[in-house]
């Protein structure tokens, strides 16, 4: 059975061949144009509903390139985070568009090095750093969430000027309920086999669905799920029945992080499940709707994002255990950042629980943003592809 590839781009927008977050700029420019302010996010717990109704645009300031990184080591320590490396240093070098184009800065508790770069950045915007509780398990947890997500806003009330009532709260809730559900509607199209949608295209979605209002998403969600439904009509499709389909969890992935999306490829792999804050993470599960208390659903519903700074982080078996379930991979690859300790040591967990409940080949890589070991990835990659199954020949 010979793959149809599909005719064209399930975007088609003449940015097919840039990276995803040029998409997302354009957006958050357009909304800043029409007189939205721009609040600069790190973190998938940052309330985006909250911003939505405020009439504020999030824009993502987590950067994911190699090219900033001497720069920022002038500062920070060599063997910290490459995520935070680069974000800080497109900021010091005054080359991040997000950033020049926020007004605030929206930033959480979650990795200790985080926490210390927003204080090297607090002076060059307004800052707010929202303390997450991190056992989310334990009784207060949700409360305390709660009177973080109102002191944002008594935050961006007083540096924007604007505001939200319960009831615009409500309605971006309800907006984002819309947008998630056809955001996973169409990954799902993943789960076909051969999947009819590749990871750049959920990439696509997702980096441009995360800053968008429902009002102004929904529309193109929708054109884009009928377009992948004539696809699997038309028998197009991304690789072949018997191509290995790959689960990739673990840190953020974008830019030169994305060299491990290439060398599967490149292994004859096919990314089924980009499991990470900058894929389909931030758009499972639903919050829940007209509870007469808005910014409680918010924040009952951020605090089940299954992060590895949680502890214990349960959501994120659970969490795994339905995406096993639904995209049928047959190896989970766990993408860890060097200096990221939290998703290291959880790793070990993640190793147990994907062979021991779900008897799916795990890998785990630990990397950074440089080149310097795609060969080596790629030989680990393929030699873990040897050890599979045949599959059963397609008819």
């Amino acid at each position: 059975m010979r793959s149809k590839t599909p005719a064209e781009p399930l975007m088609n927008d003449g940015l097919d061949a840039d990276p995803p977050s040029k998409r997302a700029l354009q957006y958050v420019l357009k909304k800043k144009e029409e007189g939205w302010p721009v609040a600069g996010i790190y973190c998938g717990y940052a309330p985006l509903e909250l911003m939505h109704a405020m009439g504020i645009v999030p824009a993502l300031l987590c950067a994911f390139s190699k090219v900033p990184i001497e720069s920022a080591e002038e500062v920070l320590p060599a063997n910290l985070c490459p995520l935070i490396k680069s974000s800080y240093g497109f900021i010091q070098e005054g080359t991040c568009p997000f950033f020049t184009a926020a007004d605030v800065v929206v930033a959480e508790t979650t990795c200790d090095g985080k926490k210390k770069m927003f204080e090297l950045i607090s002076e060059l915007r307004p800052l707010h750093v929202m303390d997450l509780p991190q056992m989310p398990e334990e009784e207060g947890a949700v409360d305390n969430w709660r009177r973080m997500i109102i002191r944002l806003k008594q935050f961006l009330e007083d540096k924007t000027g604007r505001s939200a009532t319960d009831e615009q709260i409500e309605e971006a809730i309800v907006w984002s309920n819309k947008k998630n559900r056809l955001a996973r509607k169409i990954f799902e199209f993943a789960a076909c086999e051969p999947p009819v949608i590749s990871w750049k295209e959920i990439y696509d979605i997702s980096f441009l669905a995360m800053p968008s209002t429902g009002p102004d998403i929904v529309p193109l969600l929708e054109e884009k799920l009928d377009k992948l439904k004539k696809r699997r009509q038309n028998g197009e499709y991304f690789g072949t029945p018997d191509s290995p389909r790959v689960l990739v969890t673990g840190c953020p992935i974008g830019g030169d992080a994305a060299k491990i999306f290439r060398v599967v490829e490149e292994a004859g792999g096919l990314v089924v499940a980009p499991d990470s804050c900058t894929g389909t993470k931030i758009f499972n599960g639903d919050f829940a709707e007209n509870t007469g208390d808005p910014v409680g659903s918010l924040a009952e519903r951020y605090l089940k994002l299954p992060c590895a700074c949680m502890t214990p982080n349960t959501e994120r078996m659970t969490a795994l255990s339905s995406i096993i379930e639904t995209y049928k991979p047959d190896v989970v690859i766990d993408f860890i950042l060097q200096a990221c300790h939290g998703y290291n040591v959880e790793s070990h967990r993640v190793a147990r629980h994907v062979t021991e409940n779900h008897g799916v080949a795990f890998l785990k890589v630990e990397t950074d943003y440089s080149d310097a070991d795609v060969g080596q990835l790629k030989t680990r990659v393929e030699a873990l592809f040897e050890t599979l199954p045949a599959k059963a020949a397609a008819s």
